[in-house]
This record gives structure tokens, C-alpha cells and sequence, in this order.
């Protein structure tokens, strides 16, 4: 190669060889995590597979269907060892627990619905883990996340996954554009997620069949309330059940029990108007319960915002957007009113219901697969 001639670009988009390009590969112990890694290292990289231990390893090697248990461990440590890259397991019980359990112990008990995951890939995953990847000298940090990072005129975008059943984009929102320029996602553009299970038949990875997470890794069985009369032991204080009339209707075992637009489970029967839950009044010990049509709203109050658009977030009065209110509900359109840099008014062109404090509303470019980022709903 002529000595003035720039190196292509390998697949992870740096002009030199893949021997000498070093990735830190996040490893959960799933056959996602593990596919990237393997293909990495089959691709020639200096591929250094890091799995985080987030919380109690005796609780763990117990519970399956969670990410970084202690089998999630041992199997992230089969995955380096046949494909030959070295795998190293770091403590953050610590750092997870003041980063993601406790905040998410008190928003349940300030009446919020907490996305944990959010707050783990936004200050363990993508803060902590990516400055240790920094210190080891790696070029970037790969992840089995479905999602999609391009590179657009103002650097790096976000972008929804191919497969749209596998995007992760709700859970991804706050990556920033520093980290974004960072990490790589060797996933998001695969069709389905068939096609990375045949990818860890062909690279012979044990996990080729592992099945998917499904609960919060720290909360068993999908028991919030367990976990929470553990943290806070308070939260399991017997209050009373009222209508939002201010009728008293019946009592409950804790606010713990009971989420935003529940219906089931009331333990008010007997009337003549189905009820859903509409507030949770932690401090009062008070689950207020009102018909349906008292969950629907068009205003949506966010903050925290982490806006990923080319221009500021306050450039212009209003964006027209599609928004995300839950993580399985499709976007929906809306417009974003911005306050400042970091709040907005979202104004949902069709009225949602069951839109609960402490859920994200993740923002879409209308017209394609970008992300604009997106902020924390709040009481307003």
C-alpha cells in the first residue's frame, strides 16, 4: 500500500487491521452478547469479553432468566474459552446497587413504574463499564443490544433495529452521543433473532439455545413487590383504597402491590363501574382507584432529556415526532414542546392511557429509523 494511501475501514469502522483493533465485548452470558463476541474474534479482533457481576452471586446461581446471574457467569466464560479471547468478571454489586436498585425501590414507593434496565445500560453498561474499556486501551465496546448506530453528517445516530420485534431502542434512549461514538452494536441490523441463534450453531457457542431473559435481573420470578418490602420495609404498610371522588372503598397490604391502570386484583368488587388504579400515594398509603377514561392523557411532561437530534433541542418552538410512552406499545405521533435543554411538554396527537412517572417516552424521527433520544415522564 502506498505509504500516502488511508487503510479501508474494517467493520468496525477504524482504518487499520482487525488484529490491532482491541474491543471490549459486554457479555451478559446470553447467546446474544456471546454471538458478537464470537464473531469479533473470528473476524480477527483483539476481542477482551468483560461480564459485570450486578448483584448477589449466591442468589444468583439459583435464578435462571436473568442476565449476570452466576450461570450467565460460567456461561460467558465457556463462550472466550472456545473461542480463544480472554473473559474477565468484574464486581459491581456496589455500583449497581446505588446506581439502579435503590432509585428503583424509591420511585415504586413515590408512585413511579421504573424501568431498570434504562438506568443500568445508562450508568453501569454505558458509564462505568465503557471508562474501564477506555482504560484497557480498547478502541470501542461492542454489545448484543438490537439497535443500530450510523453515522450520519453530525457523527454518530442511533437507529431502530432491523427487526422490529427485537428493537431495543425504548431501553437505549440515553445513550449518549460521546458513548454513541464509542460502542457498536453488531446485532441491530440482523433480519431476526433466528439468525443469531444459526450464528452461535455455526461458531458452536453452548448458549445457540439458551432462552431469553425475561425478568429484571434483580427481581425474582418477576415479584416487585419481594424485592421492594426488602429494601424498604415500610412500603408493605396497610393504607386504604379510595375512589377519586374521595369515597373510601375498601384497604390494601402496601402500595407496593399495585401499578398505574391495574384493574385486576382490587379486592373492590361489587360495583357497578369497572376501576383501574390512577394514582399511588406512597406518603398518604393510598391506592386511588377512578373509571378508565381518568388514565387517558395527551400531556406528557418529560425530563431529563437526552436529545440526539443534529440541531439543539431548543432551535425551534415544537418537533414533530413519534413517540414511545411504553416499551410495548408502538410510537405513536406527537408533538415535543421543549422548555430547555433538558424539558419538554410532549403533546400526544392520540390520548394514551395507563402513562405512569418513571417510564421514559423515547422520540423517533417520523420519517425513518432514527432516534432523537428521549427523556424521564414525571408527575408534572
Amino acid at each position: 500500500m502506498p505509504l500516502d494511501q488511508t487503510p479501508p475501514l474494517n467493520s468496525l469502522g477504524f482504518a487499520k487491521a482487525p488484529a490491532d483493533t482491541r474491543v471490549i465485548v459486554a457479555m451478559s452470558g446470553g447467546v446474544d452478547s456471546s454471538v458478537v463476541a464470537a464473531m469479533l474474534a473470528e473476524e480477527g479482533y483483539d476481542v477482551v469479553g468483560v461480564t459485570l457481576q450486578l448483584y448477589d452471586h449466591g442468589a444468583a446461581l439459583a435464578k435462571k432468566g436473568a442476565c449476570c446471574a452466576g450461570l450467565d457467569i460460567h456461561d460467558a466464560r465457556r463462550v472466550a474459552e472456545t473461542m480463544g479471547f480472554p473473559h474477565y468478571v468484574l464486581d459491581y454489586e456496589n455500583i449497581f446497587k446505588d446506581a439502579v436498585i435503590d432509585e428503583f425501590a424509591e420511585s415504586y414507593l413515590g408512585g413511579a413504574t421504573p424501568v431498570p434496565c434504562i438506568r443500568c445500560n445508562e450508568r453501569v453498561k454505558f458509564r462505568d463499564l465503557l471508562e474501564t474499556a477506555k482504560d484497557l486501551e480498547a478502541d470501542c465496546m461492542a454489545t448484543g443490544h438490537y439497535i443500530q448506530r450510523k453515522t450520519g453528517d453530525g457523527g454518530a445516530e442511533l437507529h431502530c433495529a432491523a427487526d422490529s420485534n427485537r428493537d431495543q431502542s425504548y431501553f437505549l434512549f440515553s445513550t449518549t452521543r460521546e458513548q454513541l461514538e464509542y460502542l457498536r452494536f453488531p446485532l441491530g441490523h440482523l433480519p431476526s433473532k433466528n439468525d443469531t441463534r444459526a450464528l452461535a450453531a455455526k461458531y458452536g457457542l453452548s448458549v445457540a439455545d439458551k432462552p431469553d431473559s425475561q425478568d429484571i435481573c434483580f427481581v425474582p420470578n418477576g415479584d416487585y413487590a419481594s424485592v421492594i418490602r426488602k429494601l424498604r420495609p415500610e412500603a408493605a404498610d396497610p393504607g386504604e383504597i379510595v375512589h377519586a371522588d374521595g369515597r373510601v372503598l375498601g384497604h390494601h397490604d402496601g402500595v407496593i402491590h399495585y401499578t398505574i391502570g391495574q384493574r385486576r386484583g382490587l379486592g373492590i368488587g361489587g360495583l357497578s363501574e369497572p376501576l383501574y388504579v390512577v394514582k399511588l400515594d406512597a406518603d398518604a398509603k393510598k391506592v386511588v382507584v377512578g373509571p378508565k377514561e381518568m388514565l387517558s392523557t395527551r400531556t406528557v411532561p418529560v425530563r431529563e432529556i437526552n436529545w440526539l437530534g443534529d440541531a439543539p433541542l431548543t432551535s425551534q418552538p415544537a418537533w414533530q415526532v413519534s413517540v414511545r410512552v411504553r416499551s410495548t406499545r408502538p410510537p405513536t405521533e406527537a408533538i415535543i414542546r421543549p422548555l430547555s435543554d433538558t424539558e419538554a411538554t410532549v403533546e400526544l396527537i392520540t390520548p394514551e392511557e395507563g402513562i405512569s412517572p418513571g417510564q421514559a417516552c423515547v422520540f423517533y424521527d417520523r420519517d425513518s429509523s432514527r432516534i432523537f433520544g428521549g427523556g424521564w415522564i414525571h408527575k408534572g
